[in-house]
C-alpha cells in the first residue's frame, strides 16, 4: 500500500473542501492543464428574498490567493414587499449582503447592496477588498423595482408626490 505524505494529504483535503459549497450552481474547467476553474455561486439577498444574484469568480485550486476579477447578476426571483425595502439599510454606502475569502491572507470578494431610492432601483455591486494593478476589480448589477406592487407604495411614501 502507498504511504501518504503530510504535503499530499493536505492537498487532497484542499482539493476536495474546495466544491463543498453548497452556494455553487456550476464549474466551468478552463482546462486541463491549469488548475483555475470558473465558479458560478448563488447569493440570495438576506433581505430582500426576492432577489437572486449570481457570481462567476476564478479559483485557483494550488493557490494561496484566487484572482480578483468576477462577474454578477442580479434578477427579481420572487416577491419584494415594502417591508423589505423598509428594512435595509438606505445610506450611500449600503450593506454588504456577502462575503467570501479569495486568499489566506486579506482579499476577500464582497457583494453589497445599495438602494437608489430616486430610481427605486436596488443595486448589487461585487468587487475585491485587495488592490490589484492599481484597480479594485469590480462588477455591478441593477433590480429595478418598475413594475413591482412596491413600486407605487415607494411612490405613495415619497415626500416629493
Amino acid at each position: 500500500m502507498k504511504k501518504l505524505t503530510a504535503g499530499s494529504l493536505l492537498i487532497s483535503a484542499a482539493l476536495t473542501l474546495s466544491g463543498c459549497s453548497d452556494t455553487e450552481v456550476g464549474e466551468v474547467s478552463l482546462g486541463v492543464f491549469t488548475t483555475k476553474d470558473i465558479k458560478l455561486e448563488i447569493v440570495q439577498d438576506p433581505d430582500i428574498s426576492g432577489v437572486s444574484c449570481h457570481i462567476a469568480h476564478v479559483e485557483a485550486n494550488l493557490d494561496f490567493a484566487d484572482p480578483s476579477d468576477m462577474s454578477i447578476a442580479c434578477r427579481q426571483t420572487g416577491p419584494i414587499t415594502k417591508a423589505m425595502i423598509d428594512q435595509i439599510d438606505r445610506g450611500k454606502g449600503g450593506e454588504v449582503i456577502f462575503k467570501a475569502s479569495k486568499s489566506i491572507l486579506f482579499k476577500s470578494l464582497k457583494v453589497r447592496r445599495i438602494f437608489d431610492a430616486k430610481n427605486k432601483t436596488l443595486i448589487y455591486v461585487s468587487y475585491s477588498t485587495k488592490e490589484v494593478n492599481g484597480s479594485h476589480k469590480h462588477s455591478l448589477s441593477t433590480v429595478p423595482l418598475w413594475g413591482n406592487p412596491v413600486w407605487q407604495q415607494l411612490d405613495e411614501q415619497s415626500p416629493n408626490s
